[in-house]
């Protein structure tokens, strides 16, 4: 989808794309943009140009699938919006109704997850880009880090909003358990990668 047609979309009054879409989308940016950067830095003939190439070869490759989570993100609420709209005439309509409410709110889950796993690994990127990377584009790697940063707690946020309604307690347990991995790593390098930004701006 074009740019402007996405934003389009994104600013009318339908629930699909929101807000795990433009998660997915700022993940995506932070892709581009750390490919960039590691581009640069093997072109300019940087120590590390072997780790700079591997880097940027993973970085498209998460570009892509950050790009592709933007749609499956719409669909996944798609899905949970068909759910709540089907029959519930008599108790059998109501049971199905109810499973597959349940399941598509556990489906729900997945794509923001996705999200977060691989905007956690772009963090990793930037903060070896901070410091190893090509300095006259220091800025485009923090821009990327804090796009990153944005795509994952953006990505948490809709995890913990589908769990509100999820009745499943081992599934929950699991995904909370996560949850707390995630940020405890996440806090841990996005505490580094602003001290990094911090005393290079100074």
């Amino acid at each position: 989808m074009e740019i402007e047609r996405f934003l389009s979309h994104l600013a009318s009054g339908t629930p699909t794309p929101g807000g795990g879409s433009a998660s997915a989308l700022s993940g995506a940016l932070s892709a581009s943009l750390i490919a960039m950067v590691a581009g640069l830095s093997y072109k300019k003939g940087q120590a590390e140009s072997g780790e700079m190439r591997r880097i940027e070869r993973q970085a498209i490759m998460i570009q892509k699938k950050l790009y592709r989570a933007i749609g499956e993100d719409a669909r996944s609420f798609d899905a949970v919006m068909t759910a709540f709209r089907l029959p519930r005439e008599g108790e059998k309509q109501r049971l199905r109704r109810s499973r597959m409410i349940q399941k598509a709110y556990q489906k729900a889950t997945l794509t923001p997850r996705k999200v977060c796993d691989l905007s956690l690994q772009l963090l990793k990127f930037s903060k070896f880009l901070l410091k190893k990377g090509n300095q006259n584009a220091f800025s485009d790697t923090g821009v990327a880090a804090y796009l990153a940063n944005a795509a994952l707690k953006g990505g948490m946020l809709n995890i913990r909003i589908n769990l509100g309604s999820i009745r499943d307690h081992g599934f929950r347990i699991e995904k909370e358990e996560c949850m707390r991995r995630l940020k405890r790593e996440h806090s841990h390098l996005m505490e580094e990668i602003q001290k990094e930004i911090e005393s290079w701006a100074s």
